[in-house]
């Protein structure tokens, strides 16, 4: 399809111009686990990467391989490899690429998971630097000869810092440094990375690109910006066999997805296909409800703080401004003292206690309670999460209902 039609349009006609079988508008689930060949030749070629072609599902089928292109498009990028998981992506990502002696900087600001997977690499010996990526001159000052690779994400999770991505970028292309940009926050939708020059985009595709609920998975997707060929940890039979600009990507579908097991099943991509055909519809809606929810919360005597890009108090609104199409649809706030918030949260009727993101529905968690128990206090006091914040995934609900819904709560608790 040409570059010139839009996103919705682009995204929502991508199976069709593959030409499914029977015309089906959709790629069709395929379930095998293993494809035979007439010839042992054709067999032989496709392991040897000669020619396209399957061979084992474990590195993917023809459903998986619809929804890459599809999420190629929407991020503009050369390809993309699918995983079972946002965290099997990232994880993935790191093996293939990383050796034992290499050096990643690395947001301070990162995912509880994805900080725990970094931590495991640590483990084994790696060498991660953790600093404030709202500012690049945090990451000059964390650079090394050895460094290899820069990790940030779009809207940190649960507070909202955002990464100083455009000079990181600039930074990272100078040095020669794989930049690595999870995207999951924004989505291609709200943002695409290889305008701040990216090597991969990072996406967790359960949350905004599936966006309702009902599939995991996650994506890694090449840019084409960055020259492989002055990259030294590219396999030597990789070297050999597969043209410069897809050595990185094919390094992390074999070293990554084969051998780290980490398959996406046909159902879930299929389901995360067809929910990719609305993510415009549904971002447009929860960035308009995360909007007049976070002026409320902004407002409301009982919340001490509010941590949303689009409020003008964010540290980081006017690069947000600059940089996003919206501000998203996660939210964080602080109750004041003496405001309990598993009492506040138990008293949402319309708001699910759930720990999700990027669903069609409002989701709310305690952070310090639950996906960051693990860290311990001393490390999110350095995140800057407190123990009364709760965080918000802003669905697609009327939006009088939602602030009706805090409105009572907030009523319920202050009596």
């Amino acid at each position: 399809m040409s570059n010139k039609k839009g996103f919705t349009t682009t995204i929502l006609h991508s199976d069709r111009l593959l030409k499914p079988e029977f015309g089906a508008l959709h790629q069709p689930v395929h379930n095998a686990v293993t494809w035979g060949y007439d010839d042992v030749q054709g067999l032989v070629n496709v392991f040897q990467n000669k020619t396209k072609g399957y061979a084992y599902s474990r590195q993917g089928n023809p459903t998986t391989a619809a929804l890459e292109h599809k999420v190629t498009q929407m991020e503009q990028g050369l390809a993309s490899v699918s995983f079972a998981t946002g965290m099997a992506a990232i994880s993935s990502t790191i093996l293939a690429l990383i050796k034992a002696g290499d050096h990643i900087i690395a947001s301070s600001y990162l995912f509880g998971n994805t900080r725990s997977i970094m931590q495991t690499y640590m483990d084994m010996g790696l060498e991660i630097s953790f600093v404030d990526a709202t500012d690049v001159q945090n990451i000059k000052n964390a650079y090394q000869e050895n460094t290899r690779m820069v990790f940030v994400e779009t809207i940190a999770n649960p507070a909202t810092q955002v990464s100083d991505l455009g000079a990181i970028g600039d930074f990272c292309e100078d040095k020669k440094l794989i930049y690595v940009v999870d995207n999951t926050m924004t989505s291609p939708y709200l943002f695409r990375p290889v305008a701040v020059k990216a090597s991969l985009v990072i996406n967790s595709l359960t949350k905004y690109i599936g966006g309702h609920g009902n599939a995991l998975g996650g994506s890694v997707t090449d840019t084409g910006l960055f020259n492989w060929l002055n990259f030294p940890n590219i396999a030597p039979i990789i070297r050999e066999q597969i043209r410069p600009e897809m050595q990185g990507l094919t390094q992390i579908r074999k070293r990554g997805l084969r051998d780290g097991g980490g398959t996406l099943a046909p159902e879930a991509a299929h389901s995360i296909s067809v929910g990719s055909e609305t993510i415009a519809l549904r971002l447009e809606r929860a960035c308009s409800n995360a909007a007049a929810l976070a002026e409320f919360l902004d407002n409301h005597p009982l919340i001490s703080k509010v941590y949303y890009p689009g409020l003008k108090s964010h540290p980081q609104h006017e690069l947000a401004s600059n940089l996003f199409h919206r501000y998203g649809g996660l939210m964080s706030f602080a109750l004041v003292d003496g405001i309990d918030c598993f009492k506040f949260l138990n008293e949402l009727k319309l708001v699910i206690k759930s720990s999700n993101l990027g669903d069609t529905r409002t989701l709310a968690i305690p952070v310090a309670h639950t996906i960051f128990f693990e860290l311990g206090k001393e490390r999110r006091d350095e995140m800057g999460i407190p123990d009364s914040m709760v965080r918000l995934s802003v669905g697609i609900e009327d939006q009088e209902d939602l602030i009706a819904d805090f409105s009572a709560a907030f009523e319920a608790v202050a009596n």
